[in-house]
């Protein structure tokens, strides 16, 4: 019976030559230097990769070189480790790369391994205890200070069944990858199949896809489809999180495709070149950055120079944490709560690493108002994904969101946002404006009591309007049309404000008109009522009224937000009640006949060209008719 793949890898760790490839070979029967030159040179310079069966439960290892010039890779293969087995030869101790992957795999947040005493065979007992006492002195205070220590041989094999006995204890105590997530796959290697074609390599960090799903390869930006996979080194329908695989696609070119690529999901990551992070310094001596220090960043298995920015102080001082932002020469790719390393350009060396919170569409400005809280919120946001997408709301550009739009930014599937949503908006956290967007508790209630104020402040200026149109009220917001007609008709439904003649008005406001003037748009609107479908122009009524220009214009204005004339061109205004006998002439007409030549209209009305034709253009706008040419029809007729 075949062994069951369980989605997680283990890997190595340790100085160069206290025989990591050699422990794997035991544990696998897999020689993982492939490389020609690492077989010429008897150590590792790249990373390998082994399936191991343990038990009956097969995993993978992830074998890391331990050669000082060779740290990047290093970094490049722990990205992916779910536990360590950090490997300590007897004859030697700890060496400089034992205490340099130890502080590396820390940063990068691996909390579970064990320790192997390897080389026993070469030393006196007195010296295996020596070795075993020098090393848990070494581990005091570090994530595997409690691990079991498990001295082994890889020539005679002396030691081999305790440790496996370890191993399996320590595979059963771990929690395999959640495969909730977007799923993303940072490149390993990519290469040339005859007869199948490209095959990219690597570790996925999240989620999970099947042969024919869609991939897109970032930042080329590349997509294509899985042919085939290999989990392990077997065929598979479906490659998880967690595990060593190998996927096959069309139409992309291998000899193009290197380490630090991203293979992904489309619709979720975007490369980019500004993250907020957070940073741990190590504690050595002259560790500290200066603002906007260049080192090397590697994440996943992409690496870059890059430049530090502390969002908290000036200079970042060794073994203290910050919060920073970093800008990559390179735009990359990384998703929230990616782990990080930084190493100083020169003397190369880790100087710390931590946590990128999220991708940054540009620099941040240190000093903003409410920055500060802003940011130590959106850092705690991203280790919980419900808080996170609550956040997302709350700070979306546009004050509201789509799913879309959160599944993009939080890097989590869309089903997945959607049923949190629907959670958010059961306790009341966040609400639906409009089918698909949602706002967030806090920023309603804001801009709620932001659009009140605008309206009151409206009716200050002209209490003899019903209130303003909803066109103004969102340009005076600044907000987007779903947003302000979904806060206000809540504020409708709560009896704060009301709609008046198309018109938004605070619940209790009454126009206002002072004597003068009530007199002066009653005689207007007289006018233009007696004048029918032949109605006065402007100048006209200037004349009639002996009002300068610009007043009649504002009564005219105050007439036609109360809806007592209708403007159907510059120029031309109709009273109401001419608007809506027009209108039933055209129904009552539309009634008997199919069609109507625009040149009857005028000897329906009785009027002239002049005014029968704008009148019809306002027919058609507001869906009364439909022109085709200079016939119309009534908007109802399908033709």
């Amino acid at each position: 019976m075949a062994a069951k793949q369980i989605n997680l890898t283990l890997g190595t760790a340790g100085h160069i030559d206290h025989g990591k490839t050699a422990l794997v070979k035991l544990l696998t029967g897999c020689d993982t230097d492939r490389l020609k030159e690492e077989k010429e040179r008897g150590m590792s310079i790249d990373l390998g990769f082994a399936p191991c069966v343990i038990a009956d439960a097969q995993v993978g290892i992830v074998d890391v070189p331990g050669h000082e010039h060779f740290i990047k890779t290093m970094v490049a293969g722990a990205t992916a480790m779910d536990a360590v087995m950090l490997v300590v030869a007897a004859d030697d101790g700890v060496m400089p790369q034992t205490r340099e992957h130890l502080e590396i795999l820390t940063l990068l947040g691996v909390r579970h391994g064990l320790v192997a005493l390897t080389k026993i065979d070469r030393v006196e007992p007195a010296q295996r205890d020596a070795a075993i006492e020098q090393v848990r002195g070494f581990l005091e205070g570090t994530f595997l200070a409690d691990a079991p220590l498990c001295p082994v041989s890889s020539v005679t094999g002396e030691g081999l069944d305790g440790f496996l006995a370890v191993l399996g204890r320590l595979i059963e105590s771990l929690e395999p990858k959640s495969l909730d997530g977007v799923f993303r796959m940072p490149v390993d290697r990519a290469f040339s199949a005859r007869g199948f074609g490209t095959v990219v390599a690597g570790v996925p960090l999240a989620g999970s896809v099947g042969i024919d799903d869609e991939l897109v390869l970032l930042p080329d930006g590349l997509t294509s489809r899985i042919r085939q996979i290999e989990v392990y080194g077997q065929s598979s329908d479906v490659v998880r999180a967690g595990q060593c695989a190998a996927v096959n696609v069309r139409h992309w070119d291998a000899g193009a495709i290197r380490r630090g690529h991203v293979v992904t999901l489309p619709g979720y990551f975007e490369p980019q070149s500004w993250f907020l992070g957070r940073l741990r310094l190590l504690g050595h001596e002259k560790n500290g950055l200066k603002n906007g220090a260049q080192v090397r960043l590697h994440t996943g298995t992409t690496e870059v120079t890059a430049g530090v920015y502390s969002l908290d102080a000036g200079r970042m001082a060794e073994g203290a944490e910050h919060l920073v932002q970093i800008h990559a020469t390179a735009p990359i790719v990384a998703g929230p709560g990616d782990p990080f390393i930084l190493r100083s350009l020169s003397p190369v060396r880790t100087i710390g690493g931590g946590t990128l919170v999220e991708g940054l569409p540009r620099k941040l400005k240190r000093n903003r108002p409410g920055g500060a809280d802003d940011l130590a919120e959106r850092a705690a946001a991203i280790a919980d994904e419900r808080r996170f997408v609550a956040y997302a709301v709350k700070t979306a550009p546009a004050r509201a969101a789509g799913e879309d739009e959160l599944a993009r930014r939080t890097k989590i599937p869309r089903a997945r946002v959607r049923a949190i949503l629907a959670e958010l908006t059961a306790a009341g956290e966040v609400s639906t404006l409009a089918p698909g967007v949602s706002i967030h508790r806090d920023t309603a209630d804001a801009l709620g009591q932001r659009l009140v104020e605008l309206i009151e402040a409206f009716h200050r200026r002209s209490p003899e309007s019903p209130g303003i149109a909803p066109e103004e009220l969102r340009e005076q917001a600044g907000l987007e049309r779903a947003v302000v007609d979904g806060l206000v008709a809540r504020l409708a439904e709560d009896g704060r404000l009301a709609r008046r003649n198309d018109r938004w008005a605070a619940a209790g406001h009454a126009p206002t008109f002072q004597d003068e003037e009530a007199a002066q748009l009653e005689a207007i609107e007289a006018r233009l009522r007696e004048a029918g479908f032949a109605p006065p122009g402007i100048d006209e009524l200037c004349q009639a009224t002996g009002l300068d220009r610009p007043a009649v214009e504002r009564l005219l204005t105050i007439l036609r937000q109360h809806q007592r004339v209708v403007r159907v061109e510059d120029g031309i205004l109709f009273h109401c009640e001419a608007v809506e006998r027009a209108r039933q002439i055209l129904l009552d007409y539309f009634a008997r006949e199919e069609r109507l030549e625009s040149v009857q209209f005028k000897y329906m009305l009785d009027t002239t060209r002049k005014f029968a034709i704008p009148l019809l253009d306002h027919f058609d706008r507001v869906g009364v008719t439909r022109r085709v040419g200079n016939t119309r029809y009534p908007k109802k007729a399908n033709r």
